[in-house]
């Protein structure tokens, strides 16, 4: 019979270690609760045979990355198959079988291996950190020492459909304002280097010593400086992008960036909305997986996207840690809006906080929805008015000398 080696608390917290013998991981999680312990950690031992049985376990190359709908569709398949009453290792080189993506094709020959040779699905998963991350590993983790792996792997699934459908959502919002800074920047180059070079050359010839305006000598030497010396203007370019990114790679930097980011005029609103819908989320989940409120906590700041909140969890984090409430730090850290807060305090007093920061999620989800919509309607005139700018500053700056010179030969021509 296998024997396994647990970590457990009682009731008052106090933590417990020990070894015990069952048929399965369910029977004695079954039993450490017989003995009044709530198990935190659960490895089997494996004994000679079983190792050297696992050092023949032929190796499966790993590595690669897998897109998000991959790893969805593999864990919702999963959960269903698990549900149906389907074993794990069954379930997986079902899957195995019909997946044509190959590197997770391949990842689930190793994890179906692994398992086999003794591992548990979670150590299983820890070894492929590029596919499945902290979360990932940590609810799959909770969901066994629970025994409820198959509704733990559906509650993944639907945070990742949720989290995919919200980032696809921001992504759309930004889309437009892109594409047409891209256009207005494609037409600008061609008015100064194709445009521009023609009327200075009329100006020379027909305007000869006459002084021309001021927005006129801007646009001819925004010209001259694009056409001969580009590669000082690709360099300068270069030297910003490459500047930014050193600057947002340092602890500091980043603070900085993901502070204005915060307060940036209309995309702000959305970054904070959508930061605030991914912890509520991610912890809500967490937490009613089974995951212990200081290691959830750890893994929502890890994963939280946004250095300035990020900060604020690690303060909850060691709030909670010295025995306090999770609202008090909310409030201080100036982050959280007040509706969060309440939320998350009437959650707190009546012991259902992972659902309250599930209906935060889904309010603020909504939010999103908002002002994404919102954005759209308020980006399409902006962007038009500012191509129209661009355009008309040039049209001006060449037309203004036109005009002079029109005006003079008529006034040649009645004399």
């Amino acid at each position: 019979m296998p024997t396994f080696s647990y970590t457990a608390v009682d009731a008052q917290g106090k933590q417990a270690n020990g070894t015990i013998e069952a048929a399965d991981q369910g029977a004695a999680i079954a039993q450490i609760r017989q003995l009044g312990f709530y198990p935190q950690r659960l490895d089997e031992k494996r004994d000679a045979a079983a190792a050297k049985s696992k050092e023949k376990t032929p190796k499966i190359k790993k590595g690669g990355k897998v897109k998000v709908k991959i790893l969805t569709t593999f864990t919702r398949q999963l959960a269903t198959l698990i549900d149906a009453g389907l074993p794990l290792l069954r379930s997986l080189t079902t899957l195995a079988r019909q997946e044509r993506n190959p590197v997770m094709r391949n990842t689930m020959t190793t994890l179906a291996s692994s398992v086999e040779s003794g591992s548990t699905f979670s150590e299983a998963l820890a070894q492929h950190p590029g596919i499945f991350n902290k979360l990932y590993v940590n609810m799959v983790k909770a969901g066994e020492l629970g025994g409820v792996l198959e509704i733990v792997l559906a509650r993944l699934a639907e945070f990742q459909e949720k989290a995919q459908r919200i980032k696809g959502k921001v992504k759309s919002a930004m889309v437009y304002p892109v594409v047409v800074l891209c256009i207005a920047m494609v037409i600008l180059c061609f008015l100064l280097v194709f445009i521009v070079p023609k009327f200075q050359k009329i100006f020379q010839d027909a305007l000869p010593g006459q002084a021309l305006p001021g927005i006129t000598l801007f646009v001819i030497g925004a010209s001259n400086i694009l056409i001969s010396q580009w590669y000082l203007v690709l360099g300068t370019i270069a030297l910003v992008v490459v500047g930014y990114k050193i600057f947002a790679a340092t602890p500091a930097g980043a603070v900085v960036i993901d502070r204005l980011a915060l307060k940036v005029p209309i995309f702000g609103d959305l970054i904070s909305k959508t930061a605030i819908s991914r912890f509520s989320r991610t912890l809500g989940t967490l937490i009613s997986s089974g995951v212990p409120i200081l290691q959830a906590l750890n893994i929502t700041r890890e994963t939280a996207g946004n250095h300035v909140l990020a900060s604020a969890i690690g303060r909850i984090h060691d709030s909670v840690k010295e025995g306090e409430s999770v609202v008090g730090p909310m409030e201080a850290s100036g982050v959280f809006p007040p509706m969060v807060t309440s939320m998350v305090q009437v959650g707190e007093e009546t012991g259902q906080l992972p659902d309250m920061l599930v209906k935060v999620a889904d309010v603020y989800e909504g939010e999103v929805d908002n002002v994404v919509t919102g954005l759209t309607s308020v980006l399409e005139p902006i962007m038009i008015v500012m191509l129209a700018v661009i355009v008309g500053v040039i049209v001006i700056a060449l037309f203004m000398p036109m005009v002079k010179l029109i005006t003079g030969m008529s006034n040649a021509g009645s004399s």
